[in-house]
């Protein structure tokens, strides 16, 4: 193949620059904000800038691991909520309700973490798997 004088195949786009330390923080404390909307924002956030700043990195992979616990637990109780509510003629299904008690414990805890993020403080979980590391 052949290129216009002076030029080469084009090269891959360069990575984004780092980070400042303000950005850092307010990116860190998004990412632990965004648990409210559930796993994703923490999981771009992470995906996104984890190479940028350090302290996203860590607090972003803080929020994940969070995201995930919670995911596993939501599909815990829907799965009990369902074969006991199976077994017992939907009497037992209301255990499903929760899953609202789930979501209001780890919105606390996400602007728990988001406050002590966003003062530069790392925040790590009561109860959170460590699945990525």
């Amino acid at each position: 193949m052949s290129y216009p004088t002076g030029q080469g195949p084009a090269q891959p786009p360069a990575a984004g620059a780092p980070l400042t330390p303000e950005q850092d923080r307010q990116w860190a404390s998004l990412a632990h904000l965004g648990g409210i909307l559930f796993f994703p924002p923490a999981l771009i956030i992470w995906l996104v800038f984890k190479d940028r700043g350090p302290f996203t990195n860590t607090e972003g992979k803080e929020a994940l691991n969070f995201q995930i616990t919670l995911l596993i637990g939501y599909v815990a109780i829907n799965l009990a909520a369902t074969i006991l509510g199976l077994l017992t003629f939907g009497l037992l299904s209301v255990l499903s309700s929760l899953g609202w008690v789930l979501w209001l414990l780890g919105s606390i805890f996400s602007v728990v973490a988001f406050l002590s993020a966003r003062e530069g403080r790392g925040y790590r979980y009561p109860f959170s798997l460590r699945l990525i590391s």
